[in-house]
């Protein structure tokens, strides 16, 4: 009798969270997830979800309970999920604004789909990798390595509260793909000024003279094979300091890129979809399922929020025009400081009281950012 091949975890995960957010009535048009599957190594690796709509929502705090409460019952589905599925999605954006090239090009360029039309999804890709290198790819390149480089990154720090099982293997995953393979998928992009679509891809096709032996090492332990000897989280992480120091020698010191208006659009999009799904995250982590941590999760809030108010002052500038001083008044209602849940709960309560300055600023479309 034929041996019937299971289905790989990752889809199957996919289209069970597709099912619980149309049980909640999402209304999502596309769902993708960062990085390809082959940078998904089970039982390890979270999905890392981004939804796309047709148009936003008539009320974004309601969608967000809506959201928070479809991925409370997914999560509550299997212990494992606690892990699989750690957080809420973390983007939201319309279809128009991905089919006006207004996403952020490397970021796009790592997704994978879920569901929706292929067709839409792989022109989006495509246009993706050939347009030009500009500041959006610099910045976003650059913030990988600047987030983990330079002792950046501590192995103690990567949360092992919510993985169910074998938890050295997992430490032995977060020395190699939390710290390891991003930074060398940053690094590979920039001394090529190409978009990667993923770790995986990275380490198989940048292999600089000397720095093959590193790249084959973390991919075969990545995938696991039989002859990639198991090593200590923290021998694999001194490793790993060794090949990204000599990896970073082959990447060009920061250099004139291309800006101009569009880029602005695309860093107010990119500002606007995270910040459009921060209530259904404070929601699930305010109030996860039993058994789920999320301290780890409340605390790391703070480098996102920090990211979008930077990012907001900047766009609003002078405040000239009703756009920018929309972007101030919701600036203003952006915690600065250490996120804790009490934080969390006092901004939830501000959003609520300023909601329409929320709700318009979450529904600004690109056209009335730049006319």
């Amino acid at each position: 009798m034929a041996v019937v091949e299971a289905p790989s975890l990752y889809p199957v995960l996919g289209a069970l969270y597709e099912r619980e957010l149309d049980a909640h009535g999402i209304g999502a048009m596309m769902l993708t997830h960062k990085w390809q599957p082959a940078d998904l190594l089970a039982p390890h690796s979270d999905i890392d979800v981004r939804v796309l709509l047709s148009q936003p929502p008539t009320d974004w705090e309601e969608w967000n309970h809506r959201l928070a409460a479809a991925h409370t019952s997914a999560v509550g589905r299997e212990i494992s999920h606690r892990r699989l599925l750690e957080h809420p999605p973390g983007f939201a954006f319309t279809v128009a604004e991905a089919d006006g090239r207004l996403v952020s090009a490397p970021e796009l360029a790592t997704w994978s789909l879920i569901s929706g039309s292929a067709r839409d999804f792989q022109r989006w890709k495509s246009r993706a990798q050939m347009a030009s290198w500009c500041d959006v790819d610099e910045r976003f390149y650059r913030g990988i390595l600047h987030g983990r480089l330079g002792g950046r990154y501590q192995l103690a720090a990567d949360s092992t509260d919510n993985v169910a099982e074998d938890i050295v293997a997992y430490r032995r995953h977060c020395a190699a793909w939390h710290y390891m393979a991003p930074c060398w998928f940053a690094a590979a992009a920039l001394a090529t000024r190409t978009r990667c679509p993923g770790k995986t891809a990275a380490l198989t096709q940048w292999r600089p003279d000397g720095l093959a032996g590193y790249a084959e090492l973390f991919l075969g332990h990545a995938e696991d094979r039989p002859d990639a000897r198991p090593r200590s989280p923290r021998h694999l992480l001194r490793t790993a300091h060794v090949a990204l120091e000599a990896a970073m020698c082959r990447v060009p010191a920061a250099g004139p890129a291309g800006q101009g208006e569009e880029h602005t659009r695309t860093d107010w999009v990119m500002t606007t979809g995270m910040l459009r799904v921060r209530v259904a995250r404070w929601l699930y982590y305010l109030d996860p399922p039993p058994g789920v941590a999320t301290g780890y999760l409340i605390r790391r809030e703070a480098k996102e929020l920090r990211a979008a108010a930077h990012t907001l002052n900047a766009l609003a500038a002078d405040e000239a025009t009703p756009a920018q001083r929309l972007a101030a008044r919701m600036t203003a209602l952006i915690p600065a400081g250490p996120t804790t849940a009490g934080t969390l709960r006092a901004t939830l309560a501000l959003w609520h009281r300023q909601k329409s300055t929320v709700q318009d600023f979450l529904s600004l479309t690109p056209g009335d950012v730049h006319p």
